[in-house]
């Protein structure tokens, strides 16, 4: 299973960047032994519209081309239901299991963001009920990529 972080904004150049990097990097490398050849970080530009709908809806149309087809979606949202680390690892793992090819995890521009025109989501998911800045959100998303494929590895790096 292919993992997808496809997200609104440059973050070149920034430490969250540089954190991001760091763990899909890890994940890579680690998910290579465990069914998951591939991580990889997408990026695109912020809509230039200065329309608030019309720039989300741009996005979601942008980010929707990107996500592969028969890819299961999860859409990162602030309104999204939470999960622990271990349920998230459970979730990879019998995604994986199930002969899922590709999952995409999808984030938004800082206006949110608005449904993917024709691809329906599996789930949402939000890291609590707070805010977080869209390049954080991408840091911590890959961390979890990583402490999830650790809890299935049985690697110690999560120590719960």
């Amino acid at each position: 299973m292919r993992l997808h972080i496809i997200a609104v904004g440059f973050g070149r150049g920034t430490p969250e960047a540089a954190l991001t990097e760091n763990f899909v990097g890890r994940s890579s490398q680690m998910g290579k032994r465990m069914g998951i050849p591939a991580v990889l970080c997408e990026e695109i530009a912020v809509s230039k519209d200065r329309d608030v709908k019309k720039r989300k809806a741009d996005e979601a149309e942008r980010l929707e081309k990107r996500v592969p087809d028969g890819a299961h979606i999860i859409l990162l949202d602030a309104k999204g239901k939470g999960m622990t680390s271990e349920d998230f690892a459970e979730m990879l793992g019998a995604l994986r299991d199930a002969g899922t090819k590709d999952l995409a995890f999808v984030i938004g521009g800082p206006d949110g963001l608005a449904p993917l025109p024709r691809k329906r989501a599996g789930r949402s998911l939000a890291f609590g009920p707070q805010t977080w800045p869209h390049l954080l959100v991408r840091a911590m998303l890959s961390e979890q990529i990583y402490r999830a494929l650790t809890i299935l590895a049985g690697h110690p790096y999560h120590r719960a």
